[in-house]
């Protein structure tokens, strides 16, 4: 996308969004022996923090940004069902949480996942990693996922969204009240623009009866994607923070497939 037609997300931190909607925890405990850690650099005085769960070199990497109130250790105890889907798993912190620096803002969850995004390339180059990369967010996290996909698109291999919106109209209107109209307007315009220009195969799954983010949010985010190939994976019976467990054979199944190149 044109530099000059980017979304100003700051504006939902200048409207109070960060204050509503992050729930940083700053938990941390050490990397199973088969892991490493990694503290990347956002800015100046600024590092988060990642974990990178290896499998094996050939296989299928992915570039994970977790949800609100999560941090990248809780991720330890469900490797198992990764290894399911047989990919190499790296797991992205935010500023505030775990033992990132800084403190949360809307603005620094997007462009932050720039820098780990080159980094997670850099370990995967330099540790002769040649299986295909992808980027995935799991609610709070489909927003530095959609990012990449829209703008660094280059190196990735698709797109998987799970529990997420793309849809900041609600948000930014919320907020509103206090802000020119036109700038939120624009900001609502450009965000969409952003997303329908994303060009990499999707996969989206959502909990049928997800109290927090509706079901409704994954109809529009996948009529919203333009790409041929994207499959759209739905979850019975299963809201926001118990779809993997009771969906862990679909779930598990559907991510699979989609990183092997196998949806329709």
């Amino acid at each position: 996308m044109d530099a000059a037609l980017l979304p100003d997300y700051a504006l939902l931190d200048r409207l109070g969004a960060s204050g509503q909607i992050f729930y940083p925890r700053d938990d941390w405990s050490p990397p199973p022996p088969s892991a490493r850690d990694e503290l990347v650099t956002v800015a100046d005085g600024v590092r988060v923090a990642c974990r990178f769960h290896p499998l094996d070199r050939a296989l299928p990497s992915l570039l994970f940004f977790h949800g609100n109130g999560e941090v990248v250790s809780d991720y330890d105890g469900l490797l198992d069902l990764y290894r399911q889907a047989r990919v190499n798993l790296w797991v992205a912190d935010y500023r505030g949480y775990g033992a990132s620096e800084g403190r949360p803002s809307f603005a620094a969850l997007v462009s932050d996942s720039h820098a780990v995004l080159d980094r997670f390339h850099a370990v995967l180059d330099d540790s002769g990693f040649v299986g295909p990369r992808f980027v995935m967010g799991r609610s709070l996290g489909a927003h530095p996922a959609l990012e990449l996909a829209a703008r660094r698109a280059d190196r990735l291999r698709g797109l998987i969204v799970e529990s997420g919106s793309a849809n900041l109209e609600r948000l930014a209107r919320r907020l509103a009240s206090s802000a020119p109209p036109k700038e939120v307007e624009e900001l609502i315009a450009r965000h969409r623009a952003k997303v329908a220009a994303i060009g990499l195969p999707a996969l989206i799954i959502h909990g049928e009866y997800d109290e927090l983010v509706p079901m409704q949010a994954a109809l529009e985010l996948y009529d919203a994607l333009k790409v041929e190939r994207k499959e759209l994976v739905i979850v019975p019976g299963a809201g926001h923070n118990d779809l993997l467990w009771l969906g862990a054979q679909q779930y598990m199944a559907a991510l699979g497939r989609f990183v092997s190149g196998g949806i329709a």
